[in-house]
């Protein structure tokens, strides 16, 4: 009886290895060529106004099929997971009981669970889309379900989970990017395609740039440099990063060629050729680098609980000196910053470039406002963030209300709107029309209502604070990031509202944004002294469960969290109170300056100022109502 157990355990394992890699690759290549094919009806084929065109409605219906095959292989993947876990023929993970337990009650169960319903949401989408914006919205939800499993990745012997995971997330992003493209570009007409390869080509340009970077330091995260560095592994990451990036400067290069002389089939052919080459070798460096063994893991240090659970080893005692000076980077945001910042600087080249001159000061507001969030994410405040509410707090307020501020002083998107390219044909709106369109879209005018952004600003700390949400989002990577870029948003939508130098639906009169401020600076308080006040704690035991061996009055650190949370979120509202009341003095300045220039050209072309027309009317009307005399 035993022996015949063995036999099915073995046959089930059998199977499973060979069903499991099956249903994976079927996931990952009909995402991306959903993704491709999204691409290329948002970015490559032609629009009108941002309504579909004939090939457009093509590939719409074409993407039907990854997005019905990315749907039932993600169903796959998680009934091949469950069988794998728990060492059973996939036909026993098909119990109701089983996969709800699995889906509600694990983190692999719920990210997975994502995926699937984001599949489904796309699956129900497509056939509806009719402009283009349909295809942004729809390929967001497929990156949503995308990289919703990778949060579940704590894969890193040198100590730095988000890293590990930040860089793989932009790794799967780009990389999915640069295939995707490919794939879109080869299934589109021939007359489309040659339109879309100057923008393929920068976006291909900068994606194998992101992988390439991205993959080295996700493998530089699996080691201890200190003590592999001389370890085959390590070695095959040096010769990846150098195979790759001779393979980015040929394919530039090869491509910048192409895009010069681009005239027929064959020269576009011959693009996609060397693509296609190019792509494949650096994913097969990846695949020569995925069959090495890293270091031996007993080598390796031990994770203690507190890092099991937030990612970040336990850290000494806070000081001025660890606060300053203590670095643990947070991949997924120190990437976003990273990319931002990189648009920002190319904006200003494209801008210098053309012999316009960009105001310093917006660039040293937007250093200032990166410097800022960098330093509440992954500085000494961001990691101590992680282990204690005061801490955490203060990262709050400088990402909602400090860096905030900076961003929306540094007018991202004037830039923008001066320099992103137009649509190719007078029909097309373009990147620059899609932005002039969300400027004033309905539901930009709905958010940019300034009762609508202080609810964001403001009701969301309750929202957030005064529920389970919080301990929630605690317990997860993905948490912290969605906390993260949820606090700098709804800061700087207010601050847009309030203080804002970019172009919005409606501006408000000044003593209106006075009165907002108020209203923010005492429902901030009222936030704060409830926490004050609070007797129970409000992180679902998750401070607790770290067992961090200082500052051990749970309570009482949560009582100066809202100390530190009414002090520190009073200056900003009060600094956007001066700007709001510098603003309006220089409009006043402004309007009398124009009534001025008015009178002077209106002197000297010998006409009357608006002083004496209306004099002149008076007297008018005076001689109307006299009579004269019989």
């Amino acid at each position: 009886m035993h022996f015949s157990a063995e036999i099915h355990d073995n046959e089930t394992i059998g199977s499973l290895s060979f069903i499991t890699p099956l249903v994976k690759d079927l996931q990952i290549l009909s995402a991306v060529t959903l993704i491709g094919l999204l691409l290329a009806i948002g970015f490559f084929i032609r629009e009108d106004r941002s309504k579909l065109l004939k090939e457009a409605i093509r590939i719409r219906n074409l993407a039907i099929i990854p997005a019905a095959a990315w749907f039932m292989s993600s169903l796959g993947a998680l009934f091949v997971e469950l069988a794998n876990l728990l060492a059973t023929p996939i036909v026993d993970a098909f119990d109701p009981i089983v996969i709800r337990s699995f889906t509600t009650q694990t983190s692999l169960g719920k990210s997975q669970a994502l995926n699937i319903l984001a599949a489904a949401v796309v699956m129900f989408l497509i056939p509806r889309i009719r402009r283009t914006t349909h295809a942004y919205f729809s390929l967001a939800i497929v990156f949503i379900g995308l990289l919703a499993p990778i949060f579940q990745s704590h894969s890193s012997s040198s100590g730095n989970h988000g890293m590990a995971i930040g860089s793989l997330l932009f790794h799967v992003i780009f990389i999915s990017l640069w295939v995707g493209g490919v794939i879109g570009l080869i299934l589109i007409s021939q007359s489309e395609r040659e339109l879309a390869i100057p923008r393929f080509s920068s976006l291909a340009l900068w994606s194998a740039i992101a992988v390439c970077a991205s993959g080295a330091i996700n493998a530089w995260t699996r080691l201890n440099f200190r003590d592999a560095w001389n370890s085959q592994y390590a070695n095959l990451v040096i010769y990846k990063i150098f195979l790759s990036a001779i393979l980015i400067f040929i394919g530039a290069a090869h491509r910048k060629y192409i895009v010069k002389k681009l005239h027929g089939a064959r020269k576009v052919y011959q693009l996609l050729v060397v693509e296609i080459f190019v792509m494949v070798l650096a994913i097969s460096i990846g695949a020569w680098l995925s069959t090495s063994a890293p270091p031996d893991p007993k080598t390796l240090r031990q994770i203690g609980i507190a890092e099991s659970i937030s990612g970040i080893a336990m850290p000494d005692a806070p000081t001025w000196k660890n606060l300053f000076f203590t670095y643990v980077p947070d991949g997924a945001f120190l990437g976003l910053l990273i990319i931002i910042t990189a648009l920002y600087i190319r904006g200003v080249m494209i801008l210098s470039k053309r012999g316009d001159k960009w105001p310093i000061g917006r660039t040293l507001s937007f250093a200032a406002a990166v410097i800022a969030a960098d330093y509440a994410t992954s500085g000494g405040l961001g990691v101590y963030a992680h282990f204690a509410f005061s801490y955490h707090m203060v990262a709050h307020m400088i990402l909602g209300m400090i860096a905030p501020i900076g961003f929306v002083l540094s007018a991202p998107m004037t830039l923008a709107l001066r320099t992103l390219p137009p649509g190719r044909t007078p029909e097309e709106r373009g990147i620059r029309g899609v932005l002039v369109a969300l400027l004033h879209s309905k539901y930009f005018q709905f958010i940019s209502n300034p009762i609508v952004a202080l609810a964001i600003f403001d009701g969301s700390l309750f929202l957030l604070y005064m529920t389970p949400l919080f301990g929630d989002l605690m317990q997860s990577h993905g948490g912290h990031l969605f906390m993260n870029i949820h606090f700098l948003l709804a800061g700087m939508l207010f601050f847009h509202v309030i203080i804002g130098i970019d172009p919005t639906p409606k501006r408000l009169p000044h003593i209106v944004r006075i009165i907002v401020l108020f209203a923010a600076m005492s429902i901030h308080a009222f936030f704060s002294v409830a926490l004050l006040s609070a007797t129970t704690l409000l992180d679902g035991g998750y401070f607790q469960s770290l067992e961090r061996p200082w500052n051990l009055d749970l309570l009482a650190d949560q009582n100066t969290g809202g100390a530190l949370g009414w002090a520190m979120g009073e200056i900003p509202i009060i600094f956007a109170l001066i700007a709001t009341f510098i603003q309006w003095v220089r409009e006043d300045k402004k309007e009398t300056r124009r009534i001025d220039r008015a009178e002077d050209r209106a002197a000297a072309m010998g006409e009357d100022d608006d002083l004496a027309k209306y004099n002149k009317y008076l007297a008018d009307l005076t001689r109307l109502d006299v009579k004269p005399k019989d």
